[in-house]
């Protein structure tokens, strides 16, 4: 059973969305990019069922994705209590018992190779999954991105990342809506916007769900965040 997706180039539900998925079959036409919480925004549950949760989440991702579409994931790994938690094998443990199959995973930078970080590790894990899809090894790849592009907030996929997966749709899947939940101020919609998908995001918080409505990956937004953020830099070294 699968759902027809809206036309309109953006639309952002102000909704959970997890019970957004668990409403709808299988997500005809689109490809799913998300970025799910980590422990810290549960702060009743335990790690243990964090990580229930997680993996249960990623599996309703992908099980609300086509077969010829694809998943994408953008998460970041986080060190707790001593211990390193893995977001990327949470996600490729969830892929397999759902059936999907990872086609790549680039790391991509959070800050300069070399530097030292506390607290979350200095990269970020990308993740793309699909059920019949295969990936041509043959053409040339980018596994590691130096950077992840200018964000417009600290949780936020930078710009430069949601180009790559961006594009990668846009030209590897004949899928022409994203589909992305928990997507914070909506930078990935921007970005899948300017490259002509249709974006649907899904965000619980009114006040991140109407910015994500109105967000734009235009040349002079991007050279306004660079100026904020060396701003905020600025503040900080003094």
């Amino acid at each position: 059973m699968t759902e027809e997706i809206p036309s309109e180039s953006r639309c952002v539900y102000c909704e959970d969305a997890v019970q957004w998925l668990q409403e709808r079959p299988v997500l005809a036409g689109c490809s799913l990019v998300a970025s799910l919480p980590d422990v810290s925004e549960f702060p009743s549950f335990s790690l243990d069922e964090w990580k229930s949760w997680f993996t249960s989440t990623v599996r309703l991702v992908l099980s609300r994705t086509p077969d010829r579409g694809v998943a994408v994931f953008y998460q970041t790994d986080i060190r707790l209590n001593g211990l390193w938690i893995d977001k990327a094998f949470l996600c490729q443990k969830a892929a397999e018992n759902e059936g999907s199959q990872l086609l790549w995973h680039k790391v991509v930078c959070r800050f300069r190779p070399g530097n030292s970080s506390t607290g979350r590790p200095a990269y970020t894990h990308l993740l793309c999954f699909s059920r019949a899809l295969r990936s041509d090894f043959a053409k040339p790849r980018i596994d590691v991105l130096p950077e992840s592009g200018d964000k417009t907030w600290v949780r936020g996929m930078g710009f430069e990342a949601c180009r790559i997966i961006g594009e990668y749709i846009t030209n590897e899947t004949d899928t022409r809506t994203l589909v992305h939940p928990f997507c914070g101020q909506g930078s990935m919609l921007a970005v899948a916007e300017k490259l002509g998908l249709n974006a649907i995001g899904i965000e619980r918080s009114p006040k991140r769900a109407e910015l994500a409505r109105g967000l734009t990956a235009d040349l002079e937004l991007r050279k306004f965040l660079r100026r904020r953020i060396m701003s905020s830099n600025q503040r900080q070294a003094k």
